[in-house]
C-alpha cells in the first residue's frame, strides 16, 4: 500500500475531475439510521415506497457491506451560471431544477467513481464498492461525517467552497483509512431556505416532511398532485431550487466546471406551450441525456399543464384544451385544472357540462366537478 494512501486517493480523485474528497469511519456511530426511522416512523416519505422497504440496509453504512470500514466521499460541482430564483419571474416558460438542465449526473458520477475505484483496487489493494444515490446508501451524512460540508437546515449538503451544489458519490471500502474532521454546522440563526419555501414543507429545523416537498411532488409522486400544492408549484415542472438557491454559502460556489453539467439552452427557460405539446417520442429526444426522462412523458406533461394553470396566460388554455383527449387520464386531469384557472366561469362551464358525462376516469371526473377558484370573466377567454 502507498505510504500516504489519502494523498493519493485525492490526487487521483482530483485528475478525475472531483472537486471535494472526504474520508470517514464507517464502522462507527451512525445517528442518521435514527432520524431516517422516524422519518418513515412519521410517513415523511409519502409514496417512496422503497425508502421504508430499504430502511434496514440505509440504517447504516455497513449494512450495505459488512466489510467496509472506511468511506471515500466525493463531490462534483454543479453550481448554476444564473440566479436560479430568477426562472420563477417567468410564468409562460418553465422552471426546471438546476441539476436536470445538464447531462444525467447518476452517469457522469458512476463512470468517474469506477475509474477511482479500479485504480484504488490496482494501487492500493482492499475490496470496494461504489454509490451514487441509486443505492440505498445515505451519502449525505456521510459526507458530513467526512468533512465535506453539514446537513442545512433544508437536511442538504452545503459546503463552504460550493454552497449547496454538490453531486455526491461515495467508495466503501475495507481499507483502514483515517477519517477528515467534520465541519460542523455553519447555519446559525439563518432560515432563508425555510422561508423561502412555498408549500412549507420544513415542519422544523433540519426536518423534511417529503410530502410536501415539490421536489417530491414533481418528480416521484404518481397521479393527480394534491390540490393544496398545485398553485404554489408555479412555474416549477421538475423539482425546486428555492430552499438550495438562497443560501447565503452559494455566495463561494462558482460554476460549474464539468461540462456534462452546463446548461442546455433548450432545458433553461422552455415555453410551456412548446412542452405541453410534446408526445412520448418528443419527450424522450429532449431528455435523452437528462434525468427529466425518469418520470416519463405523462407525469412530465401533468407538470406543465399545472404550471400551465398557473401562468395567468388565458393564451395557454389552447395548449390545455388540446389535451382534454390525451390518453393519460392524469395528463386530462391536469388539463381540467388548468383550464379551470385561465377559463372565465361562464366558459369553463359550458365546457365541463360538454366533457364531463364522456369522461370515463373517476379522478378525472372529479377534477371537473371540484371547486376550484376560478380566474375573473374579464380575465379569461373562450376555447
Amino acid at each position: 500500500m502507498e505510504a500516504d494512501p489519502k494523498s493519493a486517493i485525492r490526487a487521483q480523485a482530483s485528475a478525475l475531475g472531483f472537486e471535494a474528497v472526504g474520508f470517514a469511519r464507517v464502522d462507527a456511530p451512525w445517528a442518521a439510521g435514527a432520524r431516517l426511522s422516524e422519518f418513515v416512523e412519521l410517513g415523511r416519505h409519502g409514496t417512496m415506497d422503497w425508502m421504508a422497504e430499504t430502511y434496514e440496509r440505509r440504517a447504516h453504512p455497513q449494512a450495505m457491506w459488512a466489510g467496509a470500514r472506511s468511506a471515500v466521499v466525493l463531490g462534483l460541482n454543479y453550481g448554476p451560471d444564473e440566479d436560479p430564483m430568477l426562472a420563477l419571474e417567468r410564468r409562460d416558460r418553465a422552471n426546471i431544477s438546476v441539476y436536470a438542465r445538464g447531462e444525467d449526473y447518476h452517469e457522469v458520477v458512476k463512470k468517474r467513481l469506477k475509474r477511482l475505484g479500479r485504480w484504488m483496487a490496482e494501487s492500493l489493494g482492499g475490496e470496494l464498492r461504489v454509490f451514487v444515490d441509486t443505492a440505498p446508501l445515505m451519502e449525505k451524512p456521510l459526507a458530513e461525517a467526512a468533512g465535506l460540508g453539514w446537513q442545512g437546515k433544508h437536511t442538504n449538503l452545503v459546503s463552504r467552497e460550493h454552497g449547496s451544489w454538490l453531486f455526491l458519490g461515495a467508495v466503501l471500502t475495507s481499507l483502514e483509512l483515517e477519517p477528515d474532521q467534520p465541519v460542523g454546522e455553519h447555519c446559525g440563526s439563518c432560515r432563508a431556505c425555510l422561508d423561502v419555501c412555498p408549500t412549507k414543507a420544513f415542519p422544523a429545523p433540519f426536518q423534511l416532511d417529503a410530502r410536501r416537498c415539490l421536489s417530491y411532488l414533481t418528480i416521484e409522486r404518481r397521479g393527480p398532485m394534491p390540490r393544496e400544492f398545485r398553485a404554489a408549484m408555479g412555474n416549477r415542472i421538475y423539482g425546486c431550487d428555492d430552499c438550495l438557491a438562497v443560501c447565503p454559502w452559494n455566495k463561494f460556489a462558482a460554476v460549474a466546471r464539468e461540462a456534462a453539467f452546463h446548461h442546455r439552452d433548450t432545458l433553461k427557460a422552455p415555453l410551456l406551450a412548446e412542452l405541453a405539446g410534446l408526445d412520448d417520442a418528443g419527450f424522450r429526444a429532449l431528455f435523452s441525456k437528462s434525468p427529466v426522462k425518469r418520470i416519463g412523458r405523462d407525469r412530465f406533461v401533468r407538470n406543465v399543464l399545472y404550471a400551465v394553470g398557473n401562468s395567468g396566460e388565458p393564451g395557454l388554455a389552447q395548449a390545455a384544451r388540446a389535451l382534454l383527449d390525451d390518453v393519460s387520464p392524469v395528463v386530462r386531469g391536469a388539463a381540467v385544472w388548468s383550464l379551470s384557472r385561465l377559463l372565465d366561469e361562464a366558459a369553463f362551464d359550458a365546457l365541463r357540462a360538454e366533457r364531463e358525462p364522456l369522461e370515463p376516469d373517476p379522478e378525472v371526473r372529479e377534477e371537473w366537478t371540484a371547486p376550484i377558484p376560478l380566474i375573473p370573466a374579464e380575465a379569461g377567454i373562450q376555447v
